[in-house]
């Protein structure tokens, strides 16, 4: 028998264990060569590839996605899941096994997903599923809507490349579905609860979502006034949070199917926490667990690091907080048609920041040579700054940091030297003389800036700087949408220039499915 398995089996080490005392010789250090062994023992005594896997399933701890394959029975394969998505495919005359609708588009958009625990037997004709008290069950089959068209690179180098210069695009669709200009309002799907009830937010997220949820921390408590948690999703269940009644929990993912904000959504419904989700895959099992659903429609992003989906999220988390500040009483009409005017106003100034490309090119040669970088900023262009750092480092492989710009002080500046390219955020606004000042205390230590600011500020403070690259000038509400351009594309060139891989950077994958 062979398998495929996405996931971790915890206990393996036992079952590894119990096999070698019976004399079974292992291939690999693997956990997944484990379930193989086990499967397979149960059919050498006699048992059916269906009961074999049905006997082994309860005995497996962890997070798993398997599909079991059998020399002897070619006509069937077996799936199960337990922490980790699987999905069945309805076609004609042939059924399948993917990970999520996208995957299966290019065959079937008839799916059924598959509960916790649930196995499945796959034959050409049918799919019998069971539950994990090995009981036949139906689950409801649905139309996926997922694109079954191939994605091409068109005219550019990289997927990322690509996803980077769509996003004035999906940023719209995006905003075409949260925002109603005309009326001057920002409106949300169906909700059936009252958002105005609500007394706090607690966000959770993993990676490049994280850095969009803390953006969103600012505009929730400065728009809507309501305090605001903030966690990774790996820490948020093992840190024990108090979640008081009447709480949102907020649940930020690409995929809708990452293992941490899964088993953290899990853990706050359980806490009795209201749950929204802001997903990118509306078919996902975060989305199906909702109470309100908010869909980026970033479209298929096939860059491992996240350039569009970003952007989207940040888009509708804006649209969330203007919806929720409404709720409040905190945003007179006015304020809500000024900042549905801003929020139109986005996509236009991301096409203008992607017209400095190759000016952003030019200046990769002066941090290709680094081996570390640092990223300042201040306000929401402090979450900005880490999503650049995490941009460089998953794609270029520099060690990069972003940081507070005022926290310099406070120990990172030891690292100034001339060696250390810093690259600092700051727009004109309330936070610009602040971010300068911290910005001048990098150069008078020999640190070499690149400044990233609108024309406005860089002539004011653009002068002595390494490199400066001008954006337009923006309102401080969509600025953190613009601002990710540039920190895009410098990483993505940078990466270009030390000749990576920039799609599929090394130990990283697209969907984290596992934890």
């Amino acid at each position: 028998m062979a398998l495929v398995h996405n996931g971790i089996i915890e206990n393996f080490k036992p079952l590894r264990d119990e096999l070698i005392a019976e004399g079974r010789e292992f291939k690999s250090q693997t956990d997944s060569e484990v379930v193989a062994h086990l499967v397979a023992r149960e059919v050498e005594r006699g048992a059916s590839p269906q009961d074999a896997v049905a006997t082994v399933l309860p005995r497996l701890h962890g997070a798993f996605a398997i599909a079991f394959l059998f020399a002897d029975h070619p006509d069937v394969v077996i799936g199960a899941r337990m922490g980790a998505p699987l999905t069945v495919g309805y076609g004609e005359g042939e059924n399948y096994l993917g990970s999520d609708a996208l995957a299966l588009a290019p065959l079937t958009q008839k799916i059924a997903y598959l509960d916790e625990g649930d196995w499945v037997v796959v034959r050409r004709d049918s799919a019998q599923i069971f539950d994990r008290e090995n009981q036949p069950v139906t689950r409801d089959i649905v139309e996926s809507g997922a694109s079954a068209a191939k994605i091409e690179k068109g005219n550019h180098r990289h997927f990322m490349q690509k996803e980077i210069f769509e996003q004035p695009i999906v940023v719209a669709q995006t905003l075409q579905s949260y925002v109603r200009p005309f009326e001057g309002k920002v409106a949300l799907p169906d909700i059936e609860f009252d958002l105005g009830a609500v007394n706090r937010v607690t966000i959770v997220a993993c990676g490049t979502s994280f850095y969009a949820g803390m953006v969103a921390k600012y505009w929730f408590e400065q728009f809507a006034r309501v305090p605001v948690d903030i966690d990774v999703a790996s820490e948020f269940r093992y840190r024990e949070p108090v979640l008081e009644p009447g709480g949102l929990a907020l649940f930020i993912s690409q995929s809708g199917e990452t293992a941490d904000t899964l088993a953290a959504l899990r853990h706050a419904r359980a806490e009795g926490q209201t749950i929204a989700v802001v997903v990118n895959v509306p078919t996902s099992s975060m989305a199906r667990e909702a109470d309100l659903l908010l869909p980026t429609h970033a479209g298929p992003e096939i860059g491992v690091a996240s350039t569009k989906a970003f952007t989207c999220q940040l888009a509708v988390l804006a649209a969330l907080a203007a919806n929720l500040a409404r709720a409040k009483g905190r945003l007179s009409e006015d304020e809500e048609r000024e900042i549905v005017a801003h929020l139109q106003e986005a996509p236009q100034a991301m096409n203008h920041a992607l017209a400095h490309d190759e000016e952003i090119a030019s200046h990769a040669h002066l941090v290709a040579p680094a081996r570390d970088v640092l990223y300042l900023g201040r306000g929401p262009d402090y979450p900005m700054a880490m999503e650049g750092a995490l941009k460089l480092k998953e794609i270029s492989y520099i060690h990069a940091e972003g940081y507070a710009a005022g926290e310099m002080k406070h120990g990172p500046i030891a690292l100034i030297d001339d060696a250390v390219p810093v690259i600092v955020l700051a727009p004109s606004g309330p936070l610009f003389e602040k971010t300068v000042s911290n910005m001048q205390e990098v150069r008078a230590r020999g640190g070499k800036i690149i400044l990233i600011s609108d024309a406005e500020g860089l002539a004011e403070a653009g002068e002595g700087c390494m490199a400066t690259i001008e954006m337009p000038s923006v309102h401080p509400l969509i600025a953190p949408l613009v601002y990710a351009v540039p920190v895009q594309l410098l990483a993505y060139h940078v990466a270009v220039a030390k000749g990576t891989d920039v799609d599929q950077p090394r130990n990283l994958a697209k969907s984290v499915t596992v934890e």
